[in-house]
């Protein structure tokens, strides 16, 4: 399994439950829900959705493993690095 490290902002992470994204609390399992600046990893295929679906969070490349460009090219990684339109 290929693995994206993203700073999420508000994305779906399952298509099952579109409403429910990393940022939601879900204090059943003890999860705060993300915050701007937290890092995830997810796998590369759902980043992809994401992405297609125009939901894609920024992409941390020095903590994404390189299998995840059998998923996603690098260019299509590095135009949405953390900070590539921001400059952080």
């Amino acid at each position: 399994m290929s693995s994206a490290c993203a700073s999420p902002t508000s994305f779906s992470v399952s298509r099952a439950a579109p409403a429910t994204t990393c940022s939601t609390p879900r204090p059943e399992y003890r999860f705060a829900g993300l915050k701007a600046g937290d890092r995830w990893c997810l796998c590369a295929l759902r980043w992809k959705e994401a992405w297609q679906a125009g939901a894609a969070a920024p992409v941390v490349l020095e903590a994404t493993h390189e299998a995840a460009l059998q998923v996603v090219d690098l260019d299509t990684l590095k135009a949405h690095a953390y900070g590539a339109a921001t400059g952080h």
